[in-house]
């Protein structure tokens, strides 16, 4: 390539545009050859082993920046480069790696927002008699009380798990679901409130589901707005609920009051 080759022909035979080229100019990665007779600059060969040495770092990832002191360093200088680019893509990648693993759990929201375990325990919703409303309230206030007593989140959960192998039990909190739709002086409310205590005392693990919701700090706000959630001020579910608290207090176990 004795009289060299054009900045179009150039940058066609390296992979990049003359754009590309005239900006590898720019920052003085690669020298703008002389002129011809003709005043066209030429490259010749040494001009295109830059070029494509400049393109294949920056291909790699490696900053601009850097290149010049790159291939001006020396041998040992551009392979201590080398290293510390490559160390950059692998964290590059691990960091890809871990959002690509939350868009995929983002697809399944449970898992996303609650975990695994509890993603589980949903799933068994539907088997257990509960509709998807059901499910759906449920969902949302686990999310609210993960939020609120991450450290208790577990304990819950575990409460939960021995909860849906009482079939009583699972009975009255469907009964409790159903309640929503009774007016609030119903008596049939009064009557629930009795039998879920009842099963609370007789099978202790199930308090786990109430005191495993309890934080070491704002312990009452913070227990108030999860055990409320979802039920309005006056409503059968409050007074509901409102009861099981009080007759569980007098039966001496720790719920904090509003």
């Amino acid at each position: 390539m004795r009289s060299g080759v054009t900045i179009g022909q150039a940058a066609a035979y390296v992979g990049v545009t003359v754009k590309t080229v005239r900006h590898y100019h720019k920052l003085g990665l690669v020298a703008e050859p002389g002129r011809d007779g003709s005043g066209y600059r030429r490259y010749g060969s040494a001009d295109l082993l830059r070029l494509v040495q400049v393109r294949t770092l920056a291909a790699a990832g490696v900053p601009l920046a850097e290149i010049g002191d790159m291939l001006g360093g020396g041998a040992q200088r551009f392979a201590e480069a080398l290293t510390e680019a490559e160390r950059r893509l692998t964290e590059q990648i691990k960091e890809l790696t871990a959002r690509r693993e939350r868009l995929r759990r983002l697809a399944d929201s449970d898992r996303a927002l609650l975990g695994d375990r509890a993603a589980a325990l949903l799933e068994r919703m539907p088997a257990l008699g509960f509709d998807a409303d059901e499910t759906a309230a449920l969902r949302d206030g686990w999310v609210l009380a993960k939020a609120l007593v991450p450290e208790g989140f577990d304990d819950y959960l575990a409460g939960v798990e021995q909860a849906v192998e009482d079939r009583h039990f699972v009975a009255l909190i469907k009964r409790g679901a159903e309640a929503a739709t009774w007016s609030r002086d119903d008596p049939r409310i009064d009557e629930l409130a009795t039998a879920m205590v009842e099963r609370y005392l007789a099978n202790p693990v199930l308090l786990r589901t109430v005191t495993g919701l309890q934080a070491g700090s704002e312990a009452a706000t913070r227990y108030q707005l999860i055990a409320h959630h979802g039920a309005e001020q006056g409503s059968a579910a409050a007074r509901l609920t409102t009861l099981v608290e009080t007759r569980l207090r007098a039966a001496g176990v720790r719920i904090p009051r509003p």
